[in-house]
């Protein structure tokens, strides 16, 4: 009975997994494979196509276009996971510490999170091109007066607010996490010590929460890297291709600009790179919870 009560248990898991795996491959898998083979062809989206070895993959790296996307794409991805972090930190520490209203102000601070990264492009593109430039005309400045959004020089730092905006949500629950499993005897033994204020946070609070500290960074800097929507919403790679990023090149020239084979290369050159960052990250920050 136990054997068959046993065989019967992995049957029922099989079945399960299999519709998973199944589905898994025909909309992930498969996908990109397909997209591995077009990237050694000419193929335009449409019609017949040739193949044309690894000339994709050499041109990548002379196509000016492209190098310009990702020198965007990696400045963004930068600039925003490090206000994202800091900002969220410090939004974590006020609301996990003894105030009133913070189950409240939690869910408050994670609304942007439920909200859709397009809804809330175009409500920041209302505020950047209308709402933003009246209020620097009232006040008189003439760097505000205009719209950001039009700005080859200010541009990307209207998308990097949008994204640290809507990413901080999720950040900030994370490290509240972290902070609540940091143990009171830890604050009463550093207190004893003499440890208050930033010493606090730098010796006692910091090192416990490390592992949440790496899990942010690496999802913030996955989720940059892939930045899209909120480009589609704001600028649409301008102004002057500007704040083009590579995942919205790929789509714009790849899907309308007749370049998928090319941008197929391009999407499969710009895996690996994710695919290198995040494992190094991984391997850093393991390295640094172990000499913790």
């Amino acid at each position: 009975m136990g054997k068959k009560s046993m065989s019967g248990r992995k049957l029922t898991f099989l079945l399960i997994t299999i519709p998973i795996v199944a589905l898994f491959f025909c909309f992930n898998t498969l996908p990109l494979i397909k997209g591995v083979i077009y990237s050694f062809t000419n193929f335009k989206g449409y019609g017949s196509y040739d193949w044309v070895g690894l000339r994709n993959y050499k041109d990548l790296f002379t196509d000016s276009r492209v190098g310009g996307s990702y020198l965007f794409t990696f400045k963004l991805a930068i600039v925003a996971t490090i206000v994202t972090n800091v900002l969220s930190l410090i939004l974590a520490l006020g609301l996990n510490s003894k105030i009133r209203f913070k189950s409240a102000l939690r869910g408050a601070y994670f609304i942007p999170n439920v909200l859709g990264a397009l809804v809330v492009g175009y409500i920041f593109n209302y505020f950047f091109t209308y709402i933003l430039p009246a209020f620097g005309k009232m006040i008189g400045n003439k760097t505000l007066s205009s719209s950001m959004l039009s700005s080859t020089s200010l541009a990307w730092v209207a998308i990097v607010i949008v994204c640290a905006w809507q990413s901080i949500a999720m950040n900030t629950i994370i490290y509240i996490s972290g902070l609540q499993t940091v143990p009171a005897d830890v604050y009463e033994a550093g207190a004893i010590d003499g440890a208050t204020g930033f010493s606090k946070f730098r010796y006692l609070t910091f090192p416990l929460i490390v592992p949440f500290f790496s899990i942010n960074m690496v999802l913030c800097v996955k989720n940059f890297l892939m930045v899209f929507d909120q480009i589609m919403a704001l600028t649409k790679g301008g102004p002057a291709q500007s704040t083009e990023s590579i995942s919205y090149l790929i789509y714009n020239n790849g899907m309308s600009g007749g370049q998928f084979g090319f941008q197929s290369a391009n999407a499969v050159i710009f895996f690996i790179v994710i695919v290198i960052i995040s494992a190094a990250q991984l391997t850093i920050t393991g390295k640094k919870e172990e000499q913790l």
